[in-house]
């Protein structure tokens, strides 16, 4: 994972090669892979292969789950060969501590204020937005917003145009985006993905 000052950037729930080189070229550090069911961009395990074999040794590929048993998170993880898994539901610290495994980063997504990164064991924290799947932004201005300690990410309603607002405003460590960078559900833009690193790049956070 990236150690410059850049914000970290995700593009999530990519599904085709192109998808995949076009974020990878414009200069995303995570590519994520959806396998939490009943998403368009849902994919298997094949394919998932076949696509994080496109991405390069210094881009962590990210499998997302969803409130799935822990026996198949990780039976997609080693058959899919990715790197990182995402937890986006009510999976508690146990989850993190059986998927614990040498050269994989673990992240939690969360909707809840999080005090701090780690608290569930958890390398890197999602804060998605209060409605996930929306398109609604949290209200980063807001005094009700309070931003977590550690290695976070922000998520939810984020776009080409308010992605460098919301780094500034936030000071978060990175962001997570896909329907973001979508022209139809489900269907990435490859001028939205670059426009979205490039805008994330230039934040000046």
């Amino acid at each position: 994972m990236s150690e410059s000052s850049a914000p970290f950037v995700k593009i999530c729930g990519l599904k085709t090669g192109h998808d995949v080189d076009v974020a990878v070229e414009a200069g995303a550090d995570a590519i994520g892979f959806v396998f939490a069911p009943g998403s368009p961009r849902t994919v298997g395990a094949g394919l998932a292969r076949e696509l994080a074999a496109r991405v390069p040794d210094g881009v962590l590929t990210v499998g997302v789950f969803r409130g799935q048993p822990v026996e198949e998170v990780r039976r997609l993880a080693e058959a899919s060969g990715v790197r990182g898994v995402q937890l986006h539901g009510d999976e508690g610290p146990e989850y993190y501590e059986e998927l614990r495994a040498p050269g994989r980063t673990l992240l939690r997504a969360t909707a809840e204020h999080v005090k701090a990164c780690g608290e569930y064991g958890e390398d890197l924290l999602l804060l998605d937005a209060p409605d996930p799947g929306s398109g609604k932004p949290w209200n980063w201005g807001s005094a009700d917003f309070a931003a977590p300690e550690g290695r976070w990410l922000l998520a939810g309603g984020l776009t080409p145009a308010n992605v460098a607002e919301a780094l500034r405003t936030t000071g978060a460590w990175g962001v997570d985006v896909s329907s973001g960078v979508e022209e139809g559900r489900g269907v990435k833009s490859p001028a939205l993905i670059r426009a979205f690193v490039r805008a994330a790049h230039a934040s000046g956070r």
